[in-house]
């Protein structure tokens, strides 16, 4: 078959299996996440705390599963994508601006599939747990609080980073081969600028930069709408830096 005649090539199987496998895991992993920022969030804050319950019971945790399956999916297709590109062989490819926007969607998407198994997921099963074991007569846990924030928080940052993601994930491929290989001080600028944001996004997240209620995530995180616009403000600024110094 001639899909299979270059398999580590740009055009060959390997390339095509991994890119079908990384749109069919992304589309549903950030469609999941919008559902639950977009649309979950508004809904929860308009119901009692009976329909809540039996909302998470019943709905979130089944959400949950394809949620982070989809996260997982997503990030191991990328690594293979990676694998089978034979440009990537070069450092050179790095230097690049086109290399550079793949790197930034690569610290990116990991630090997002981070979040969801190692914040999001241990924090839901606590505020399910929670849930579950009111409504068949028992206690409530005493950390649910703290871990639907926890959750909520790591949930937020994903969105907001998922912007930038997408936007870096797509342009190397189409446009960001005019800007060529930038030199290392216009490198530099842009790595910087980038490693600040993400840093200092993803601690504050954390709760490790001031709590999880610090200037930045209330101003960015508390409400849906303003992580949208920071999350294109943040993928405008970074692209405006390879038109300015690159």
């Amino acid at each position: 078959m001639e899909l299979f005649n270059d398999w580590m090539g740009m055009a060959g199987g390997g390339q095509a299996v991994g890119r079908y496998a990384h749109y069919l895991g992304g589309i549903t992993w950030i469609g999941l996440l919008y559902f639950f920022n977009f649309i979950q969030g508004s809904a929860f804050g308009e119901m009692g705390e009976a329909a809540r319950g039996e909302a998470l019971r019943k709905i979130t945790w089944r959400t949950l599963w394809w949620f982070r399956w989809a996260a997982l999916l997503t990030w191991v297709s990328g690594i293979w994508i990676l694998f089978h590109q034979e440009v990537l062989d070069s450092s050179d490819y790095w230097k690049s601006a086109a290399g550079m926007g793949i790197a930034m969607g690569v610290v990116l998407g990991t630090t997002m599939a981070a979040n969801v198994w190692m914040v999001i997921w241990p924090a839901q099963q606590i505020v399910i747990g929670s849930s579950v074991a009111v409504s068949e007569g028992g206690e409530a846990n005493p950390e649910a609080p703290a871990a639907a924030k926890r959750a909520g928080r790591a949930s937020r940052v994903n969105t907001l980073f998922s912007f930038p993601l997408i936007f870096f994930m797509l342009w190397p491929s189409h446009f960001g081969a005019q800007f060529g290989n930038p030199d290392s001080g216009a490198r530099l600028t842009i790595w910087i600028v980038f490693l600040v944001i993400w840093i200092a996004m993803e601690v504050s997240a954390l709760g490790k930069l001031g709590g999880y209620d610090n200037v930045l995530c209330k101003k960015l995180l508390d409400k849906h709408q303003n992580t949208i616009a920071y999350g294109l403000g943040i993928t405008l600024v970074l692209y405006l830096l390879f038109e300015i110094v690159a």
